[in-house]
């Protein structure tokens, strides 16, 4: 059965709805970096060294229900806990703005990071019930792209709400669209494509159908333990450690170099800030309908992240005698970071079955968010200490090279042709 047969109205259904809120959840993480670099330590008294630390919290709490998060969604249902995330997350982000004491901001950004933390494998677990194989990686890129989007408008927004109404109300406006879209979200999703009126009967059956075909011949995998001691799961696992390590030391800190190695204004730094994920944008789209068809997936990834990690190394080598320069590479580093998640993403329900992919997803992520704390803390120190970006280019850059290391070495399915049909392990 050919995949553009199968119930086209499901991406114009689903994916505007699942792009907007994952937007929502990226733009309460990652507006902190503009408060960071607005006021925000000034008023609260926050040193370097603990506004590394505060801008890291929000990925150690990301760590710690990203497991339970895909149990429940793989289990009950991804649309209610989703609901309820939106609502805390809004309610947390939009708190950011009445804080007065740095002991209070601690419990927000670790208590953001743990409502947040079930989102993504509930998503994840979300498109899986879904959207297939040769599907996957689009559909996948459309969720993650909330994050470039978001960050692509936040550097700007937030830039003129901080310039025009100061740090404390930009948390509270950019937090409570989050609580509004929580009750759009539930009217307009269904978990399965058999809870849909929109679908016809016909759609239902030869979509579900197509689900359970890729399931034939897999191997068995009985529970969650045994699918976290499989090697490649290990290995993707490590390798998505090192790559957030990049990713959020970027994401985290970007405004806040730029500000100081340009010598520019919040505002003009909000709107160089999002040149990068312009680059992402258009990455995404290409390196995902690229992987789609020929399905190489793996290629896909480890090349990007190459560039990324060049990208930095040469940011590094230019240093502050050529700002307009090395922001360029910088931009090529942040559009080369983002470009294969949807990719990667689609591996893991290739290598596993349903009934343990979505908790393999969210072990992933966990070390994900792990990286990403490191990358945020570690960024921000080197930073603070040296004076400079040097040596977080330096430091990012080794991290990805690590991630391509381990993501040519993890065995994955091998490629063929998009028609449904079963890939080779």
């Amino acid at each position: 059965m050919e995949n553009k047969k199968l119930a086209p109205s499901r991406w114009l259904k689903l994916i505007p709805v699942i792009f907007i809120t994952y937007s929502l959840a990226y733009l309460d993480r990652a507006n902190y970096s503009f408060g960071s670099a607005s006021g925000m330590a000034d008023d609260l008294n926050i040193t370097p060294s603990a506004s590394s630390l505060l801008g890291a919290l929000f990925f150690l709490g990301y760590f710690f229900c990203q497991i339970p998060g895909a149990t429940y969604a793989a289990k009950r249902s991804a649309k209610k806990l989703v609901f309820f995330c939106l609502i805390l997350w809004g309610s947390c982000a939009a708190a950011t703005g009445l804080v007065n004491d740095i002991r209070v901001l601690y419990v927000i950004r670790f208590t953001l990071g743990v409502v947040e933390s079930a989102v993504m494998p509930a998503m994840l677990v979300f498109l899986s019930n879904w959207f297939t194989k040769s599907e996957r990686s689009r559909a996948n890129t459309f969720l993650i792209l909330g994050n470039p989007v978001t960050v692509l408008w936040m550097s700007i927004v937030s830039g003129y709400l901080v310039h025009g109404l100061g740090w404390r109300y930009m948390f509270i406006v950019e937090g409570l669209p989050s609580i509004i879209w929580a009750f759009f979200w539930w009217r307009l999703v269904k978990d399965k494509p058999s809870e849909a009126k929109w679908l016809s009967d016909n759609e239902k059956k030869d979509l579900e159908q197509a689900l359970l075909e890729e399931q034939k011949g897999m191997k068995e995998v009985k529970n969650y333990r045994e699918a976290f001691k499989n090697p490649k799961v290990i290995m993707l696992s490590i390798q998505y450690f090192f790559w957030s390590i990049g990713v959020y030391g970027f994401v985290m800190w970007l405004p806040s170099i730029i500000k100081e190695s340009s010598g520019m204004g919040i505002v003009n730094a909000g709107w160089l800030s999002s040149v990068p994920y312009l680059a992402a944008i258009i990455g995404m789209l290409g390196v995902s309908y690229y992987a789609d068809r020929t399905m190489n997936r793996k290629g896909a990834v480890w090349v990007c992240l190459l560039i990324g990690a060049i990208a930095f190394y040469g940011s590094y080598l230019i240093g502050a005698s050529n700002f307009w320069l090395s922001y360029s590479l910088l931009v090529i580093a942040g559009g080369a970071m983002y470009a294969p998640y949807g990719p990667f993403f689609a591996i893991i329900p290739e290598l596993l079955p349903k009934n343990v992919s979505g908790g393999a997803m969210a072990l992933i992520n966990s070390f994900g968010a792990l990286g990403s704390f490191a990358g945020s803390y570690i960024v921000g120190y080197l930073n603070g200490s040296t004076g400079s970006p040097d040596a977080s280019f330096i430091f990012m850059s080794l991290a990805l090279v690590v991630s391509v290391v381990m993501t040519i070495v993890v065995k994955t399915p091998k490629g063929n042709a998009p028609d449904g049909e079963k890939l080779a392990a």
